[in-house]
């Protein structure tokens, strides 16, 4: 026996020698929370037994999420600390604390050191800490003074921050991101925390990739460091699994010897084959361990998780994995929040809301002004969503230290997510930079990640010669260049609550008080109208989409996925843009997207979606709208056919004067061969007879951390179980057990029944989270409501291990990658639709010497002529003799001004009448006719007046191009003619 426990010993003893000796610690537990500025509040000896104790991510005014418009929210300093013990042997070791972020300045301390300051309240900072620190078993105490004030100011410059904006940079103040630990050797891998720390970490990527044979050249390269007391040769060893554990490669990588106190980089490359590529829901994802080896033995492992695709950007075009894909999502607000907790939210939440958006076929979310937090970039690797990646902005270029903050903001931003495959795009400002701040910019991509296949850029580069990539807000732009896709569009603003003005509460549409003094009615919609508008500003990026000409626009981003804290222009103290309510139930903006959205370019998969309920009241007439990617739709009432819709829109079907009767209403979608396709049905519900709930937790369950979330659904259902969708009951809800109340939101008093208890469905459904306690135990939630049958729900939370404060359970390391689209499709992703004809000359008889304009692919110049009617025309004479049907113009100030107009081809008159105004481009069609000469010609004076309403935050009428006060005036921006194709 005693023989077998030393040979027992001696292997223990030996795999602990050759185990690397990285360990990385979630240090979120444990800590404790004051507001205020208390005294000595930094030293080990200060006693916070009366302060709350909490789990991080925790912002101390969480509280006010929802509950108060953004403007109010509470600021101030808060202090945490946190008392934590080093696992026993960890002595002579280096160890690293890593804030993902603070809101927005904070100063740390060590046991009473001062360790430090971070201050733009948007990214992640690095100390070390380990000659400070107090071996086993004695205590250590970790103290941040946190301040959130607006008008926060960098203390080296007096600066304030640009992002630490009142409008879109919702303020949860004090330390609402994640926060680890990090113990290695003395020989180690440094962190990609560049402030602070000034280093960089890991940087995987590949090279020569071919998607159709499933190869790449794939490089890791580690920067090391030697603080031994000795020079060490290194051994560099990389190897790549599947998240399963299955070796996809190892590879042996250099050598080198390192002296003491060098950092150098090391490095290794090979060729992999049968990989698979992360794509647009299809999140596959590999695990890159590089490991430093001296004498054979692992002294120090970092894993990387990544993944593999190929990007080019060209041709007004994005491609990914070879495939043109016109971009399809949402501009989203970085704080991504929910009422009752803000952004501070468990990883699985993360994904349950970004993988929304990915089923429902958008493919790239934009973070809005500030760069998004490391979570919610990991959680779109996981889900198969593209990211635009911002630094910090708020509208506009600014000199000086303020720049200065901006490019050290994306550096650090780069260099501690340039390994996530999902992020495609950098984005260098909310508005436009100048050339030289561009160049700038891109200098910092191609230092830290040169090899990304990114493409960086800003909004309104529309004439850049440094940019990547352009797009305005709310317009649509063309190239055949660069990629040019919106920002951001349709503002408009509706609730949940509001089905149509046939429903109660009755809502009818836009109704609401001014903005500003100016009407609100875009921001005051109901349902079916907020889902129409949808409907018709997607449809303006569709027409313009990849396959209908050389210049072509990359699509847009709808603001916003979820409503949102932040700057509204509606009737409530918070933003309704979204296409789901904060809890993310959905609208029916939500369902029209998944329809319209549903392929990389043009409609892939059938589908049909009937917008709105059938539970109306007798007598009730009302229109009927369908959104289907099919030709035709019709609609069946109990059985019997009311015809076919009016399409409008590509997407819109529309039933007029539909009369209600019980029972059920179907919509189906026939192709162009009149084959049905897809189909929709509702089902008149029944009374309101119970309530219903329904528990959505993590994967594994949900965890007893002070930190993870239940997201409880309840439904006021009929007697069959089928939500009641008019029912609008309050509901009271009792919690026992060991979680703790956050509640949700309603509309209703000014609080928006925040954290209450009691709350009214909307639309027969609503949510409510509750927070699990740190003690595992059971919960029950019951709710109850007049007149409905109770309901009551039950489970017990697993325990979550802690040691000295410490624990090896990282947030979102379990957590499976969704790859429901599956990889990317062969072939094209669109068709050609019309084949476009070049111009050779034109000429003008005002300002002849700038015709060219008009057609340079350059949507910031432009021909126009001196404002006398007499002069309002240009001749162009085109590459070829072509059956010209179609021309495509954007003009000066599209959105106000109608240009009366006539086009003659060799001298025949083919279209006579006034331009629609626009948000960008408009198409005038006509019978095909052959020519090689188009006279476009002014006929009137031009007609002004806005078509779109469009208010900006400031009350102003926001403006689209040139504001000219001339009625003669002709400016074209862009011109194309195109005959139909033939294919």
């Amino acid at each position: 026996m005693k023989i077998k426990y030393l040979l027992l010993l001696g292997t223990f003893l030996l795999f602990h020698s050759t185990k690397a000796q990285r360990t990385t610690y979630n240090f979120n537990s444990g800590w404790k929370v004051k507001t205020g500025d208390p005294s000595l509040a930094e030293k080990p000896s200060y006693d916070d037994s009366r302060w709350k104790a909490v789990t991080l991510p925790y912002a101390w005014n969480e509280d006010e999420a929802y509950k108060v418009d953004i403007h109010s929210l509470t600021t101030g300093i808060a202090w945490y600390r946190k008392t934590f013990v080093l696992p026993e042997g960890q002595e002579d070791q280096k160890v690293f604390l890593e804030f993902e972020g603070v809101r927005q300045g904070g100063e740390f301390y060590v046991n009473g050191t001062h360790i430090g300051r971070h201050e733009n309240g948007a990214m992640a900072v690095g100390f070390d800490i380990s000659d400070l620190l107090n071996p086993f078993p004695e205590s250590n105490v970790v103290a941040v003074r946190t301040d959130n004030d607006w008008d926060y100011r960098e203390k080296a410059t007096q600066t304030k921050y640009q992002w630490s904006d009142r409008n879109f940079n919702v303020n949860y103040g004090g330390i609402p991101k994640n926060v680890y630990l990090h113990i290695t050797d003395k020989l180690y891998q440094t962190l990609p925390l560049y402030s602070n720390l000034g280093t960089e970490g890991t940087y995987v990527y590949a090279q020569d990739i071919d998607v159709d044979n499933g190869t790449a050249r794939v490089t890791a390269e580690s920067q090391v460091r030697n603080e031994q007391k000795r020079a060490l040769e290194v051994q560099y060893q990389v190897t790549i699994k599947e998240q399963d554990g299955t070796l996809v490669k190892k590879i042996e990588g250099s050598k080198k010897t390192i002296s003491p106190g060098q950092t150098t980089m090391l490095s290794a490359t090979a060729e992999l084959d049968h990989l698979h590529f992360w794509s647009w829901g299809y999140g596959y994802l590999y695990d890159v361990f590089t490991t430093l080896l001296v004498d054979g033995k692992e002294i120090d492992e970092v894993k990387t998780t990544t993944g593999f695709r190929k990007t080019a950007f060209k041709d007004g075009m994005v491609y990914l994995n070879d495939r043109v894909l016109q971009v399809k999502g949402y501009a989203q607000r970085t704080s991504n929040e929910w009422p009752g907790v803000g952004m501070s939210v468990p990883a699985w939440i993360s994904d349950y809301s970004n993988r929304m958006m990915v089923e429902g076929n958008a493919n790239l979310v934009r973070w809005m002004h500030i760069t998004p937090w490391k979570q919610d970039v990991e959680s779109c690797d996981r889900v198969g969503l593209i990211q635009a990646m911002p630094a910090g902005d708020a509208e506009s270029d600014v000199q000086g230290f303020r720049w200065e903050q901006r490019k050290n903001l994306m550096r650090d931003a780069i260099i501690y997510n340039r390994n996530n495959p999902s992020i495609l795009f950098y984005e260098c400002g909310n508005d436009n930079i100048s050339e030289e701040h561009m160049a700038e910019m891109k200098q910092i991509r191609d230092q830290h990640d040169p090899h990304g296949g990114r493409a960086i850029g800003s909004r309104e580069m529309l004439g850049s010669k440094e940019a990547e990539y352009g797009g305005e807000m709310l317009y649509i732009n063309k190239s055949a260049d660069q990629p040019m896709w919106a920002t951001e569009y349709s503002r408009d603003e509706g609730l949940r609550k509001y089905w149509d003005e046939y429903t109660p509460p009755y809502h009818k549409d836009g109704d609401g008080p001014p903005y500003k003094g100016k009407d609100a009615s875009e921001y005051n919609r109901n349902q079916d109208s907020h889902a129409i508008e949808d409907i018709v500003r997607w449809y303006d990026y569709y027409r313009e989409r990849p396959g209908t000409g050389k210049r072509v626009s990359s699509g847009g981003v709808n603001i916003i996925f979820s409503d949102t804290q932040t700057h509204f222009r509606g009737a409530e103290n918070y933003r309704r843009s979204g296409e789901v309510d904060p809890m993310r139930v959905p609208k029916d903006g939500y369902f029209a997207h998944q329809v319209m959205w549903d392929g990389w370019v043009d409609p892939e998969q059938p589908r049909t979606h009937i917008m709105g309920h059938w539970n109306y009241e007798a007598g009730i007439k009302k229109p009927i709208y369908v959104v289907s990617n099919a030709a035709e739709v019709e609609l069946f009432v109990n059985g019997k056919s009311l015809g076919k819709g009016e399409q409008s829109y590509r997407f819109l079907f529309t039933f007029p004067e539909v009369t209600w009767e019980p029972g059920a209403i179907k919509a189906v979608s026939y192709n162009e061969l009149g084959e049905a396709v897809s189909e929709d049905e509702i089902v008149t519900s029944g009374k309101p007879a119970a309530l219903k709930l329904s528990l959505k937790q993590a994967p594994g369950g949900m965890v007893a951390d002070g930190h993870d979330l239940g997201l409880i659904q309840v439904e006021v259902v009929d007697s069959e179980g089928d939500r009641c969708p008019t029912a609008l009951d309050m509901v009271h809800f009792e919690l026992k057990g060991a979680a703790e109340w956050r509640g949700g939101i309603a509309q209703g008093p000014e609080d928006n029944f925040v954290l209450s208890k009691k709350l009214p469905v909307e639309g027969g459904v609503n949510r409510v989270f509750v927070r699990a306690t740190d003690a595992p135990g059971k919960i029950t939630i019951t709710a109850k409501a007049e007149g409905l049958k109770p309901a009551t729900l039950s489970w017990s939370t697993q325990p979550f291990e802690v040691t000295g404060g410490l624990s090896t359970a990282l947030p979102g390391e379990n957590l499976e990658s969704f790859l429901g689209r599956g990889p990317t499709p062969k072939g094209p992703s669109y068709r050609v639709t019309r084949t476009p004809v070049g111009i050779q000359s034109a000429k003008a008889q005002s300002n002849p010497e700038d015709v060219s304009k008009s057609f340079d692919d350059n949507e910031m110049t432009s021909w126009e002529n001196d404002g006398e009617r007499s002069t309002g025309w240009i001749e162009y004479e085109l590459e070829r003799e072509a059956e010209i049907s179609e021309i495509t113009m954007k003009l000066s100030n599209w959105r106000n001004r109608s240009y009366p107009i006539s086009i003659s081809m060799d001298g025949k008159e083919v279209f006579s009448g006034n331009t629609p105004k626009s948000l960008g481009y408009v198409t005038l069609q006509f019978p095909p006719t052959r020519s090689k000469k188009v006279l476009i010609k002014l006929i009137g004076a031009n007609i002004d007046g806005d078509a779109f309403g469009i208010v900006e935050i400031t009350g102003k009428i926001e403006p689209s191009g040139a504001e000219k006060k001339s009625k003669g005036e002709l400016d074209i921006v862009e011109i194309e003619f195109y005959e139909r194709n033939h294919q």
